[in-house]
């Protein structure tokens, strides 16, 4: 345990040591004049816009009204996905039929550019958060889906079968054995759908919207305001990790028989 412990404080070292170098070569670069302020601003620059910013907000919006506005389409979407996506790839990966039904939609609009189809779903749905979400939801359910047909697909068949000679229902079968097994790589899946869901906000937020981190983004790129673009990606990139950090936490909480035989 305790030989356990000093590899990951070793590793953590190396992670520590990692951003440290960033940082440094960030603040050396624009010190030394090596690219334009308007295109790499300095980390002092952006500290100063970040305070003006959490003082006065954004485009007349606190900051915290654009972060807020952004989780709640991410947490939205992704649970309506979670809901959605686990029972229905699980009885795919279970249920031939069933996949043979629902497979072919989600294999075809899966690798379709969100902004392919997001401009129908702003004719069909409105400007409204409804678009929005329905946007993010599409791109989060597909990785959920296919983890959880193939967590159900690795599944050892010899407990199927044991189940089954031990006179286990398909029902029972479902909740007792396919269940707990495909629980490790659908938190897997999970935490992908999360990160695709968060890349894909940014779209979300391009067209007919005037909140959200992404539409920060966006609107500071037209006025070349790089340091307001380092600002949102910084802030996506950090509550992404915690979102993550969040996510396998639960994990190993709730899926605390994940890699023992």
């Amino acid at each position: 345990m305790m030989k356990k412990t000093k590899r990951k404080e070793n590793l953590r070292i190396y992670t520590y040591a990692t951003w440290g170098i960033i940082l440094f070569s960030w603040f050396l670069t624009t010190e030394l004049g090596l690219v334009s302020s308007r295109l790499v601003p300095s980390p002092g620059n952006v500290i100063q816009t970040f305070i003006e910013i959490m003082n006065n907000g954004y485009n007349g919006t606190p900051l915290w009204s654009h972060i807020g506005i952004s989780l709640y389409r991410l947490f939205i979407s992704s649970f309506l996905a979670i809901l959605t996506a686990i029972p229905l790839g699980l009885m795919s990966g279970y249920f031939k039929r069933f996949r043979a039904v629902i497979d072919s939609v989600v294999q075809f609009y899966r690798p379709l550019p969100p902004l392919a189809y997001y401009t129908f779903l702003i004719l069909w749905l409105g400007i409204d958060e409804s678009s929005k979400i329905t946007l993010l939801y599409l791109a989060a359910f597909a990785p959920i889906y296919l983890s959880c047909v193939s967590a159900v697909a690795n599944i050892n068949p010899n407990y199927l079968l044991s189940a089954e000679s031990l006179g286990a229902s398909k029902k029972d079968v479902f909740f007792t054995v396919v269940l707990p097994a495909s629980l490790p790589e659908v938190f897997t899946g999970l935490r992908t759908a999360i990160g695709i869901a968060y890349t894909t906000l940014v779209s979300a937020e391009m067209v007919a919207a005037t909140s959200g981190v992404g539409w920060m983004v966006i609107d500071a790129s037209r006025y070349l305001k790089s340091d307001v673009m380092f600002i949102g990606i910084i802030i996506m990139g950090v509550t992404g990790v915690l979102l993550d950090w969040c996510l396998r936490n639960l994990e190993n909480k709730l899926v605390f028989w994940k890699g023992k035989q």
